[in-house]
Parts: C-alpha cells; structure tokens; sequence
C-alpha cells in the first residue's frame, strides 16, 4: 500500500498524548544523561510524549509571557494530559545583588496564578497542572560558584522557602497538584547530595525528583495504553489489518 493510501485509509494521524515540562534551567536541564525529564520519558515510552519547555534563567515575569506562545487552544492542548509549572529559583534572587532575575514574592504569586488561569482557558484543567516549588539552595556550594564568576552570593535558602511557601499556597488556591521540593529534599539528611552546585540538581537529585514527581502522576498515566501493536502482534502478511 503507498504511503498516500495508507494517510488516507487511516483518516487522520494518531492522536499521542503528551506532558509538558515548564520551567527554568533545571527543566531544561532535566534531559541530560540521567535528567528527570529523561527518566520520566523513558517511563512513558509508547505511551505518552514528554516535551522539554525548559528555559534557563527565566523567571516568572518572563514566563507567563511566552507560556501562550508554548501552549494554545489546539488539539495540542487536548492531548496534553499534564503540565509541570516549575520556576522560583530565579525568582528568588537577591534584588540587590541580581536585580535582572528577581521577582517580588507577590509578583511571583500573581505570576503562578496567572499561568495556572491561561492553562485553564485553553482547556487543560487544574487536575492536570502540577506546580513544582524550587529545590532548596545550599549556600557554600553557591557562594563559590558565584566567586569563580566573580559576584557575591546571590541567593539564600531562607528566602527561596518563601518562595515555594507561596508555591505552595498558589495551588492550594487555585486547585492544582504540588510538588513542595524545597520541603522534601531538606526531611530526612543532609540534601547538598540532590544539589551539583548548590542549586542545580545532581544525580541524587534528577532521581529523587523523578520518583516524586510519578507518585503524582502514576495515577493518571499509567494506565495509558501502549501505542499501536506489540510488533509480534503484527500480521506479517495483512500488516495494514493490525497498524490502521
């Protein structure tokens, strides 16, 4: 059968649901060798696309400008079965050392909120959006990154709490999943393990997060079905009988 005949005797193309990952650097990060975005693809293989919407050094203010330009009122959005929002590292800045990045705490709040609402509007309803707080910031380790870069410490841990406190409060009002990072990672031990600068996350931390983050999505995706025949499956003889 010719490609043309096989298009139009399946009508239109396979619809593949698909999450999408918001965020700053550690988003875009999240697909190197051992990245949470990479091991969360791989557990959804056949079953459902993750797409990198990472953007390093962005906050907040930036980010709700672009997030219509990301996501629309498309088949796009109807096959978008979840949707990380995960910002605040750059938000939390220091205003009088790193102007550029800094939100204001109330800023960042209305900022969440408003693209909490934008998803909303495009049909992607608050089960499917979760709000990921920044991690925990480990102050010496970032100090002597800052150094090396020759500026101050730009950052404190204390203040990036505030910042996933009000994360936090963000999806309890709006009726959206959260993932409290900053509280988890700092529970049991000493969390510069999940940190490979004091900010950006290690290895621990890709694993730690990924593991985290399923336990809020198993529910509603691992009962997705794998797409399109298990290739013993597959009639070798009448092929199109099993794939359209």
């Amino acid at each position: 059968m010719a490609l043309a005949e096989a298009a139009a005797a399946r009508g239109r193309v396979l619809p593949w649901p698909r999450v999408v990952l918001f965020g700053d650097s550690i988003t875009e990060f999240s697909f190197q060798e051992g990245g949470w975005g990479a091991s969360l693809a791989g557990r959804l293989v056949r079953k459902c696309d993750v797409v990198n919407r990472g953007f390093s050094g962005y906050n907040t203010r930036w980010a709700k400008l672009i997030l219509p330009r990301l996501i629309g009122k498309s088949a796009a959005a109807e096959s978008t079965v979840a949707v990380t929002i995960f910002f605040g590292a750059n938000d939390s800045a220091l205003k009088d050392v790193n102007p550029k990045q800094h939100v204001p705490l109330e800023e960042y709040a209305a900022n969440l909120t408003s693209m909490v609402h934008y998803l909303k509007s495009v049909d992607i309803t608050e089960d499917r959006i979760i709000l990921i707080t920044p991690p925990p910031l480990q102050e010496s380790a970032w100090e002597k990154e800052c150094l090396a870069k020759g500026d101050k410490l730009n950052r404190r841990n204390a203040t990036t709490g505030e910042y996933a406190q009000a994360c936090v409060r963000v999806a309890r009002d709006c009726g959206t999943d959260v993932l409290d990072l900053w509280t988890l990672m700092q529970k049991d031990q000493d969390f510069s393990c999940y940190l490979s600068d004091g900010l950006h996350l290690s290895m621990e931390g890709n694993n730690f997060l990924v593991g985290q983050l399923w336990s809020h999505l198993e529910k509603r995706l691992s009962a997705l079905p794998s797409l399109l025949p298990y290739w013993r499956d597959v009639d070798p003889q009448n092929p199109e009988v099993s794939l359209l």
